[in-house]
């Protein structure tokens, strides 16, 4: 085979060996799976009113934005070794707070009452952030039981801004941030996306992302080679509260209203499942956006084909779990070395061997 032809394959396996290519391949199956029960699963159309895009495509990448927030800063958190079950509850103390601002604001029309509550909205959960960055990095407690304490209290916490009730107000621009269109695309998935980009680039167009793979891989040999995993630690929590905050932000703006016991519900254990599926290493030292980035997507058609599907609520959670792991098992390199390897060749002695052998018999 010529180098020019064997460039395409080496590309295609080099491919094939990407942890997120697994993730399209069940993404597209999933789809298949539905158009099978509908062929006009994937029609879009505009809406005659509005010149808005509407469909299940445009469904799942509105459901996709909140687990993509939570998904991008366990990204970064599971890559230094550790882990936020935090995310959830933030989510539902991000959507309080946002709610009870407005409520007492009272003003649905100003775009300052608006932008005023988002920003109250991410001080409160960087603030909560920030003290699971100093019980891990300072106190020196381990991230599961350091996220665990406010993964409980969280919601308590949410309770006590709310005062236990579900609070519901009214604001046009903050509406919008959920539920508004740009050129027929949802708003949410934009500002996704965007956070998506602007986070990637400061990883990776900077050290920050070795940085922070490293103290995933060994805190004290990075430690001695200059680096101070205290502040990235306590960094990465930050900014996994922020975006915490951020998904929160998406999740109440869809109907305006929070509810505590059900906003940002086991989301948390979404968005590890979304790391996973995007080839991140729990034992940290590796991580890949684009890959939580399309586990976010997959997820969330996950989701919508089980609702659409018609299964029941109780079979829900063992269907998502054997799509999980027929992905993991994908993935993984001992399975598809079951497929790919090949039996070994036989070669045939050559004479001179064969001529030593007589020699030293004789």
């Amino acid at each position: 085979m010529s180098a020019a032809a064997s460039r395409p394959t080496a590309l295609l396996r080099e491919v094939i060996r990407k942890p997120w290519f697994w993730g399209i391949v069940a993404l597209v199956a999933l789809l298949a799976l539905n158009v099978l029960k509908d062929p006009t699963y994937l029609a879009i159309s505009v809406n005659p009113n509005n010149g808005n895009l509407v469909g299940n495509l445009i469904d799942i990448l509105k459901a996709a934005a909140p687990v993509m927030m939570i998904a991008l800063g366990m990204s970064l958190v599971i890559a230094t070794a550790g882990i936020d079950l935090s995310v959830g509850s933030l989510m539902a103390v991000g959507g309080a707070v946002s709610m009870e601002f407005l409520k007492a604001a009272g003003d649905s029309t100003s775009v300052g009452v608006a932008l005023a509550a988002i920003g109250l909205t991410l001080l409160i959960t960087g603030v909560l952030g920030a003290v699971n960055g100093i019980l891990v990095a300072y106190v020196g407690l381990q991230p599961f039981i350091a996220t665990l304490v406010l993964m409980l209290a969280g919601r308590g916490i949410a309770k006590v801004i709310t005062g236990g009730q579900n609070t519901a107000a009214s604001s046009d621009p903050y509406r919008w941030i959920a539920n508004g269109y740009v050129v027929g695309i949802p708003v949410v998935f934009l500002f996704a996306v965007l956070i998506v980009l602007v986070v990637a680039a400061v990883v990776r167009r900077s050290a920050l992302g070795l940085m922070i793979e490293a103290i995933g891989i060994n805190p004290k040999a990075s430690r001695m080679a200059g680096i101070k995993p205290r502040g990235l630690l306590l960094t990465t929590y930050i900014l996994s509260g922020l975006l915490a905050g951020v998904a929160g932000i998406m999740s109440v703006g869809t109907v305006m209203t929070v509810d505590i016991s059900r906003t940002g519900y086991q989301l948390e254990l979404d968005a590890i499942l979304a790391v996973v599926i995007g080839g991140a290493s729990l034992a940290g030292g590796k991580f890949s956006l684009s890959g939580a980035f399309v586990g976010a997507l997959l997820i969330a058609t996950l989701d919508k084909t089980v609702v659409f599907l018609g299964i029941s609520s109780s079979a829900t959670p063992a269907f998502k779990a054997i799509v999980i792991v027929v992905l993991c098992l994908l993935q993984s390199d001992r399975v598809r070395g079951w497929f790919t390897r090949r039996p070994k060749a036989v070669f045939p002695t050559a004479p001179r061997v064969e001529a030593r052998k007589e020699e030293v018999t004789a």
